[in-house]
């Protein structure tokens, strides 16, 4: 649930993106830097959000990213174009807003290494990033929906006042170990550490890895280049498809808005299938096959319809084909994850996040690079870059080793 508000909270300013343009006298490169800000913020904080997490525990840190990105999300509502320079100001409130999202995912990656077997990952995982895919394919209707009614700015505060409300479940139900949840069994505390990658550790004493270590481990940094490869692609959805659907293919707004919605559907359902799939590849044939194996040839299968999205005639056409790319894309999502909490152990938080930043600097540069490309050389150009990238990542896969070969 939370997942799906952080994406909400991100991906409302893609839709509301036109009228805040308008308001603010932006350009499409502007509005550009604006999306960069919230990525770079995200970005440059993974590492030491995932450090925080491993440090004060996941329970805390993420309450606080909670009410954090709640207050910046609905701080940009009294932002006035009429100040001195509105530009960099919209752009530090949204730097803010992504040093505080920066939490989320290294957060949920301690919490699942610490309660889910090394063999199940896959399908958690999957269930935690469908929150990505519903969250942003609530976004259109509900935005829109607010900027035919009420504006704007109403569906920053209604986005705001669901993550607080989110903050407080969150801290009232969750534990950051197993041994720490007062209703927890004997019976089940004792099946969790039967099915971590170190069995011979518990959850609680496993130790954590130096910085060092982690630095200095090849299958991570193959790991995080890929993940650099994923969120170039991946953000193109979320910050610029709705504007290419509008601008470049012609749909008016509540069609661009209805169909800007299939890429985040699929994420939603491809994402805990993929998990799914993952896991049960693993339990037969190895985590290699299972996690390295499965996620470049879905990569592949992303990058190739991009292609072919690019090919198509028809917009609406063109929005299903993209829409697999999508799909297939995060048919690989919880194998980076469950990837990294394989290697990182107790400090998941710190490894993954760091595979995060990775991710999310691929993710600020298609923020402003794909409107450059596109004023350019066309829209087309945009998604081929991007191809050719996913295709580079799918093949760095090709070296991670998993954990039970080092």
């Amino acid at each position: 649930m939370i997942g799906a508000i952080a994406y909400l909270d991100r991906v409302n300013i893609s839709i509301a993106g036109p009228d805040i343009a308008k308001d603010f006298h932006l350009t499409n490169v502007h509005l550009g830097w604006v999306f960069s800000a919230f990525i770079a913020g995200y970005a440059l904080f993974q590492a030491p959000a995932g450090w925080l997490a491993d440090r004060y525990g996941a329970r805390r840190v993420l309450t606080l990213g909670v009410v954090w990105w709640s207050v910046f999300t609905s701080l940009i509502t009294v932002i006035s174009p009429h100040l001195a320079m509105p530009l960099a100001i919209l752009i530090a409130v949204r730097f803010l807003l992504g040093m505080g999202e920066a939490v989320m995912y290294p957060a949920s990656n301690c919490i699942v290494a610490a309660w889910i077997p090394s063999a199940e990952r896959g399908l958690a995982n999957g269930i935690i990033f469908s929150g990505v895919g519903f969250g942003a394919g609530l976004a259109p209707p509900l935005v829109i929906y607010f900027l035919l009614h009420h504006g704007w700015r109403t569906s920053f505060w209604a986005s705001s006042v669901l993550g607080l409300a989110a903050g407080v479940l969150w801290y009232v139900s969750a534990r950051d170990l197993p041994s720490q949840h007062p209703r927890i069994t004997r019976e089940e505390l004792a099946l969790i550490a039967s099915g971590m990658p170190h069995a011979e550790f518990g959850a609680d004493n496993t130790p954590k890895l130096g910085w060092g270590e982690i630095l200095r481990n090849r299958s991570l940094f193959a790991l995080t280049f890929s993940y650099f490869a994923y969120g170039y692609e991946a953000y193109i959805f979320f910050s610029w498809f709705f504007i290419y659907l509008y601008t470049a293919r012609g749909l008016d707004l509540k069609r661009s808005g209805h169909y800007s919605m299939l890429p985040f559907l699929a994420m939603a359902i491809c994402s805990p299938a993929g998990g799914w799939i993952s896991d049960l590849v693993t339990r037969k044939f190895g985590t290699r096959a299972g996690r390295c194996y499965l996620s470049a040839i879905a990569i592949a299968i992303s990058a190739t319809f991009l292609v072919l999205g690019t090919r198509v005639a028809t917009a609406q056409f063109a929005s299903v084909v993209l829409a697999g790319g999508a799909g297939a894309l995060y048919f690989s999502q919880s194998c980076y994850w469950s990837m990294s909490a394989d290697i990182g152990k107790r400090s998941a938080g710190s490894v993954s996040g760091l595979m995060n930043m990775g991710g999310q600097i691929g993710a600020a540069i298609t923020a402003s690079l794909t409107p450059w490309i596109a004023d350019r050389l066309g829209w087309t150009a945009s998604f081929l870059v991007a191809a050719a990238l996913s295709a580079a990542g799918a093949a760095a896969w090709l070296f991670v080793k998993p954990v039970a070969e080092f």
